[in-house]
């Protein structure tokens, strides 16, 4: 087995900031913010020329999926200051160098922020997920939104936090987001805008032993142009429907097909008229959290919508389960586990093989595949959901190329079957150690079934300790393999050492409040 591998050295990044141990300080009765900064260098190797998957996986895109590469990464970022605590500003920055077969300069943070009371308002790129799941790094992400892909350029309004309801003494609370995102223009569609939104409420005072959650998120792709896609019944003039009235219809959901003549077939495509403007998609969430004094436990399930059949209720087995067990005692010099995820995801039902507008038949959804945008639900090549639904380029090469290079579809595996175990832990609180294994059955689409089924296991360890003689500087040792019939069998390493700071602005200061 010939393993390639490669090391790399680079210079740590400096900042006019004055470094202090502390997490905050205080001046006078003022409480200084810090400002946090970083920097990497890793280098990784490879059994095989594909990186394992739970080394590029969920990782906002900066993980090359080709081996071997090497890395450096600094970043920036300063949590909310200001003098006035309930209006306050904050900015984040990351950047990301990477030498590999295709080598890159990505830069997965970019962004301000501000706030107002519980309100946030964001301009930039920024990683984040969006659903009712684990936000850990051990769950395998959130279905529509799991931050695998690299964060996209957007302006968002959000409620932040759960914000209680003034008049229900903190029983009820809500947060949310609404926001507007711009798509890549390095695919087959471009200039294309995202919509979204999300909104999730609890239920369940700060002091109950129980709390219960729910909510949906509506994903929306839409305007864009292509001189890829051709012909009156997809696409009108290279241009998808756009403007503000189009944004409505985004917005909203609106079904064109509901207005029959009264649509205008200059503006508006056979499809367009026949469905709704845009790419929809999302799931609709809900969660039950128990409270202990030295764990919770938080139980969710997100099920999916997309072409119609959630409604109809014909895809109900369909959708993300999971259980997450987190510690809450103190650290102890001994082995113990501070987070556990067992996770199962199933998307083989689609609401069945049959899509019809008669009989309430509204299945093939083909998750994460559409008619018009037929890079899919994708940003920078990378599934932007969940990624077991795997971008058709990923495929085993002994898989017949049909199944790989379809032009028509971003994927060619959105039925799967998925058994997902992680968990995080440490010794002597010190060492921090994670673990991940993943079980699927992958069947590939309705409409081009995998000629039998491929089963795949993908797994990862990692352990990080701090590295005493260089103060604040920590080493972590990764690895990862896949076995299965999906993708190349592949054993990786990955090496890194990372070095942080704290540090606190010369200008900004804010009144000391509590916690």
């Amino acid at each position: 087995m010939r393993i390639h591998f490669l090391i790399t050295f680079s210079l740590f990044f400096k900042a006019s900031s004055v470094f202090s141990q502390d997490s905050s300080r205080i001046e006078n009765g003022i409480r200084k913010p810090p400002i946090r900064l970083f920097a990497e260098l890793g280098a990784s190797g490879s059994s095989a020329h594909r990186t394992p998957f739970w080394f590029h996986t969920n990782q906002s895109g900066i993980v090359p999926n080709t081996a071997p590469f090497l890395t450096a990464r600094a970043g920036i970022q300063a949590e909310y200051t200001g003098k006035n605590p309930k209006t306050a500003w904050g900015y984040g920055f990351e950047g990301v160098g990477i030498v590999a077969a295709k080598s890159a300069l990505l830069v997965p943070e970019a962004y301000v922020k501000g706030k107002w009371r519980a309100f946030e308002l964001l301009i930039g790129r920024r990683r984040e997920t969006i659903g009712l799941a684990d936000s850990t790094v051990v769950g395998s992400g959130s279905y529509s939104w799991s931050g695998n892909a690299l964060p996209m350029p957007k302006i968002q309004l959000s409620l932040a936090d759960y914000t209680p309801i003034g008049f229900t003494k903190g029983l009820i609370a809500f947060r949310g987001l609404y926001a507007h995102g711009w798509f890549d223009n390095k695919g087959p569609v471009t200039h294309s805008y995202l919509h979204q939104k999300a909104l999730y409420g609890r239920i369940g005072k700060p002091n109950w032993p129980v709390r219960f959650y729910g909510g949906l998120n509506h994903q929306v792709q839409w305007a864009g142009r292509s001189t890829v896609i051709t012909g009156d019944d997809v696409i009108k003039n290279g241009r998808f429907p756009t403007g503000f009235t189009n944004y409505l219809n985004a917005i909203t959901g609106l079904s064109l097909a509901a207005q029959g003549d009264a649509v205008d077939t200059t503006e508006y495509s056979k499809n367009d008229r026949g469905n709704r403007v845009g790419n929809h998609l999302g799931t609709v969430d809900v969660g039950l959290e128990i409270i202990r004094k030295s764990f919770t436990l938080l139980f969710y399930r997100q099920s999916i919508y997309e072409d119609g059949s959630l409604y109809y209720l014909t895809n109900l087995a369909d959708g993300l389960n999971g259980l997450r067990f987190r510690n809450e005692k103190p650290p102890t010099k001994n082995w113990q586990i501070q987070t556990a995820v067992v996770e199962f995801l199933f998307t083989k039902s689609q609401g069945g093989s049959v899509f019809s507008t008669e009989n309430k038949k509204r299945g093939s959804d083909n998750y994460f595949n559409h008619g018009q945008y037929i890079d899919g639900w994708s940003y920078g090549g990378r599934t932007i959901g969940t990624p077991f639904i795997t971008p058709a380029l990923d495929a085993k090469p002994d898989l017949p190329r049909s199944y790989k290079e379809q032009l028509l579809f971003f994927t060619n595996n959105n039925r799967v079957r998925v058994i997902h175990l992680g968990v995080v832990g440490s010794f002597r609180s010190t060492y921090i150690f994670q673990l991940k294994g993943s079980l699927s059955d992958n069947y590939g689409t309705y409409t081009q079934p995998f000629p039998v089924r491929a089963r795949q296991f993908s797994s990862l360890i990692s352990v990080s300790f701090p590295v005493t003689w260089l103060e604040g500087t920590q080493a972590t040792v990764l690895m990862a393999s896949d076995l299965g019939k999906l993708y190349t069998n592949s054993t990786g390493i990955y090496v890194c050492l990372r070095k942080s700071w704290q540090a606190h602005s010369l200008k900004h200061r804010q009144p000391l409040a509590p916690e």
